[in-house]
């Protein structure tokens, strides 16, 4: 049901019930004072100290040559329209903010604007940074950003670092005009409810959602106006043609996981200060329903399904996305899709290999293998699980046992 915005909106949204109002910034999570061990942070001294020499003889060339220190691929490309940034003033459908992502870091890019990161951290979730393109020799001098705290750690994170993602209608002439789906994330939100404020491409049998699409109230009434993708602006500023739904559809999913983990994360290490590392019963029940509803999201259960005739997906998009895949037996690979009816064709995440899954407390992570165990079981089948064939279950079983380090026992 759409909503009036009174606020313009960050990035990109996250969770599941309500949550306690963590003090992340102090013990014991220490936000601003633990050492960060994070993809970004890790090159962010040879950046600023120019040991990490990039091409700064353009806007568009500093940003690939930065994507490619991150090996995040630039074809993941997503372009939005709405002004749901730190940076908002800059965007409008003429001036589009830039996506781009792997399975650990997240740049923003805004011709003539800063450039914006969010790398994820093992233990700490988001850490956010922004600093200016350089122009000739000098290097960049990176921030760490406390802004951003104002909507990556407040309710819509259930107060913890995490990632953010809104569906907006935007205004004909700037700001946004109706908001939906808030609070959500991941790949159970309807196709229908998506990509609000977004350009879309790639996307011709989707018949519903809210992409390429502006709005104002007439008499009271929201009046949709088509925005084509490409009318208003050049391509040439960014270093893809397009903004295929493929990386989006990914993006959605890979928001979703990432913020049940972040949180999962917080709750154990709060849990285990506050009852001196012996969990109470009240709060091992807690971790243990957070690690069902973990393992069903990791499992794509509820996921919303693709339109009839499903997507084709970039061609060069899914060839970077393979490039780090991780074949088990026969070649098969989370990463592998299907598109057709879903998004992958072995249903259990690929992000089960990121920083943020590594970083899961011992606690957690024992909850979590476990219940991964007995929803891939077909000796005792799991009713919550009936979905997955026999087939499948045993597909996934032998790609974990061969790719993931320190596979759950009994897998």
């Amino acid at each position: 049901m759409l909503r009036r915005l009174l606020l313009p909106f960050l990035l990109l949204a996250p969770l599941l019930a309500p949550a306690a109002d963590f003090d992340f910034e102090g013990p014991p999570h220490n936000y601003w004072k633990t050492p960060l061990t994070d993809r970004f942070t890790k090159i962010k001294d040879d950046l600023e100290s120019g040991k990490l020499k990039l091409d700064t003889t353009s806007e568009k060339a500093f940003l690939t040559s930065l994507l490619s220190a991150l090996e995040i691929p630039a074809t993941s490309q997503m372009l939005v329209f709405s002004t749901t940034s730190l940076q908002l003033r800059f965007i409008s459908p003429r001036n589009p903010r830039a996506l781009f992502f792997n399975e650990n870091v997240y740049v923003g890019y805004i011709p003539g604007a800063r450039i914006e990161v969010v790398s994820l951290d093992p233990a700490l979730g988001g850490i956010f940074y922004i600093f200016d393109i350089p122009r000739g020799d000098a290097p960049p001098r990176v921030e760490r950003s406390a802004r951003c705290m104002n909507c990556h750690a407040r309710e819509d994170t259930q107060f913890v670092p995490a990632l953010t993602a809104k569906s907006v209608v935007p205004g004909a002439v700037g700001g946004s005009l109706v908001a939906y789906r808030s609070g959500q994330t991941g790949h159970g939100i309807p196709l229908k409810d998506r990509f609000g404020g977004w350009y879309l491409t790639g996307a011709e049998n989707i018949t519903e959602h809210w992409g390429n699409t502006a709005g104002r109230f007439v008499d009271g009434k929201l009046q949709k106006i088509p925005v084509e993708p490409g009318r208003y602006f050049s391509y040439d500023h960014y270093p893809v043609a397009g903004s295929d739904v493929l990386p989006q559809l990914l993006h959605e999913h890979q928001i979703g996981f990432a913020n049940r983990v972040i949180d999962a994360t917080y709750h154990a290490r709060a849990y285990l200060s506050e009852d001196d590392g012996q969990l109470s019963p009240e709060h091992r029940q807690e971790l243990d329903d957070k690690a069902r509803s973990l393992v069903r999201y990791l499992l794509f259960a509820d996921e919303a399904a693709l339109p009839a005739g499903g997507i084709a997906g970039d061609a060069a998009f899914k060839a970077d996305f393979a490039h780090h895949r991780r074949p088990g037996p026969a070649g098969a690979s989370l990463k592998d899709f299907d598109l057709k009816t879903r998004l992958m064709k072995y249903r259990c995440s690929y992000m089960i290999y990121s920083d943020v899954f590594a970083g899961l407390p011992p606690e957690m992570r024992q909850r979590v293998d476990q219940r991964l165990v007995q929803a891939l079981s077909e000796a005792k089948p799991d009713p919550e699980y009936a979905y997955l064939p026999a087939e499948e279950k045993r597909a996934i079983r032998g790609i974990l046992k061969a790719t993931l380090p320190n596979p759950p026992a009994g897998l």
